[in-house]
């Protein structure tokens, strides 16, 4: 389903989630004060447009509020990602993700009213860095402070032509299966007759440390 975004800030974060929005067949509005960024864009962006975003008339100017999706993406000046979060959503902006430099900023955020709080640079050291210390965890998307989405290929042959009912995640890790990846397929909710194959990509929800026991077990 198309929406329409708008992007400000365009820092590698904002210019990386411009570029792959517009590849998956959205509209996304681009907007920076810096005129060299956003020629970078020009042809990149449906719309990209040097703004002062801390002027509320410049952003109501570009009908912000008609966006299904706004993402501050704003670099080190907290002070205005703090104020352009707060007059989106003042806007009624239905969905604002905002990017936090810390977990205080993140903090106020939440408070001002953003619907989602990344941490970009903090979410991807925690995932290259269990890329480093496992084999076999191959994405991991931290959900809150105690629960992941992770990622785990199955190299164990423990693990082998069994289904999902043998294999018994929930039960024996507290984990939850969503989906197998197997090659390029990709198999949404499995059912329980759905067997585990060699290589098999799986994608679980759970707790930390208990994404941590399988992976121990996949070793």
């Amino acid at each position: 389903m198309k929406q329409n975004f708008a992007i400000i800030g365009l820092g590698r974060f904002g210019g990386s989630l411009c570029e792959t929005l517009i590849e998956s067949g959205q509209e996304v509005l681009a907007i920076d004060r810096d005129e060299d960024r956003i020629n970078e864009y020009m042809n990149i962006a449906t719309h990209a447009v040097v703004a002062n975003a801390i002027d509320e008339m410049t952003l109501r100017s570009l009908g912000l509020r008609n966006f299904d999706h706004v993402i501050i993406a704003i670099g080190e000046d907290i002070q205005a990602s703090i104020l352009v979060t707060l007059m989106a959503k003042e806007m009624g902006v239905p969905n604002v993700t905002a990017k936090a430099q810390n977990e205080y900023h993140a903090k106020v955020l939440y408070k001002i009213g953003a619907d989602r709080v990344v941490h970009p640079e903090r979410d991807m050291g925690i995932k290259v860095a269990h890329n480093l210390v496992s084999k076999n965890i191959l994405d991991y998307l931290e959900l809150s402070d105690e629960y992941s989405l992770a990622e785990v290929k199955v190299t164990n042959p423990k693990f082998f032509d069994k289904n999902l009912l043998e294999l018994n995640f929930r039960q024996k890790f507290g984990l939850n299966i969503v989906a197998i990846r197997r090659g390029e397929r990709l198999i949404i909710s499995p059912l329980a007759e759905e067997l585990v194959l060699k290589n098999d990509c799986l994608l679980l929800i759970g707790a930390d440390e208990d994404v941590e026991r399988l992976d121990a077990k996949m070793q």
